[in-house]
C-alpha cells in the first residue's frame, strides 16, 4: 500500500486496485482477490473496466459488494452486471464521460482498446478510468494499447499494463508513460503475474519511466 496525498492505493493483482480515502473504498477489476478479501462486503464504489472473466468476476464482485455499492461500467457489462446486481446499482460510463459518484469522487471514462491486436476491439467500447478522489487524479488505462486517447490526460496516478500480448509490453507502457501520459507523481504496473507477464515486465517498465516515480507493488 501507498498513500499519495491521503488516498491509499492497493493493487489486488492483475488489473485490480483498492483506493481508500475519506472513509470512501473504491475498488477496480477484482480478480482472484486473496483470501483476506473473503466476505469482506465494504465497497462503496466498484468500476469495471469491460466484460472478460478476469475483470469482470462475479465470484470476486461477491466478495466486496453489498447493497450500498454503486458498480460503475461500460455498457458492455450491462447484461452481465444486471443479471446479478439490482439494476439501478448500475452506472453505464462511456468514453469522454464524467459522473460525480460521491461528494468529492469523480469517475471520467477513457476509451481502452488494441490497435495491433483484437482481443480488445475499439468498437466494444470498453474502457479506462480517470478517477478523482479529493483533487487527486488515477488514470486506470484498462487493456489497451498506446491509443490517441491518452493525450492530454496528464494525471497524478498512472496504472499502466505492462504484459503485452493482450495489452501494451512494457516497452510499449515506457513510452506512453514517459511521452504521452506524462503522469505527475507516480506511475505503478499492472496486468502482470496472473494470465501473461511477470515482475520482470514490471521491473523493464519501472527502469524506463523517467518523467515520475514508480513503485512495483505486492499483491494485497
Amino acid at each position: 500500500m501507498i498513500n499519495v496525498e491521503g488516498v491509499e492505493i492497493r493493487w489486488n493483482g492483475h488489473d485490480g486496485f483498492r483506493f481508500d480515502s475519506n472513509n470512501k473504498r473504491i475498488y477496480v477489476d477484482p480478480y482472484k482477490l486473496i483470501a483476506e478479501y473473503d466476505n469482506k462486503n465494504d465497497a462503496d464504489i466498484l468500476l469495471i473496466s469491460h466484460n472478460h472473466f478476469d475483470h469482470l468476476s462475479v465470484e470476486d464482485i461477491n466478495k466486496i459488494i453489498n447493497k450500498n455499492t454503486k458498480i460503475c461500467a461500460p455498457e458492455e457489462c450491462w447484461d452481465s452486471l444486471k443479471k446479478n446486481y439490482p439494476a439501478n446499482s448500475i452506472i453505464l460510463l462511456e468514453h469522454g464521460e464524467t459522473k460525480k459518484i460521491e461528494e468529492g469522487i469523480s469517475i471520467t471514462g477513457i476509451k481502452a482498446y488494441n490497435t495491433n491486436k483484437n482481443f480488445h476491439p475499439k468498437k466494444d467500447g470498453k474502457i479506462g478510468f480517470i478517477i478523482e478522489i479529493n483533487n487527486l487524479s488515477i488514470y486506470h488505462t484498462g487493456d489497451t494499447d498506446i491509443i490517441p486517447e491518452m493525450e492530454n490526460v496528464n494525471p497524478d496516478v498512472l496504472l499502466a499494463p505492462v504484459s503485452g500480448t493482450y495489452v501494451m509490453t512494457a516497452k510499449e507502457a515506457i513510452k506512453a508513460t514517459n511521452e504521452i501520459i506524462k503522469p505527475k507523481k507516480l506511475a505503478i504496473p499492472m496486468h502482470y503475474g496472473t494470465i501473461v507477464g511477470s515482475v520482470k515486465d514490471a521491473e523493464e517498465f519501472s527502469k524506463g519511466v523517467n518523467v515520475c516515480k514508480t513503485l512495483i507493488q505486492e499483491i494485497e
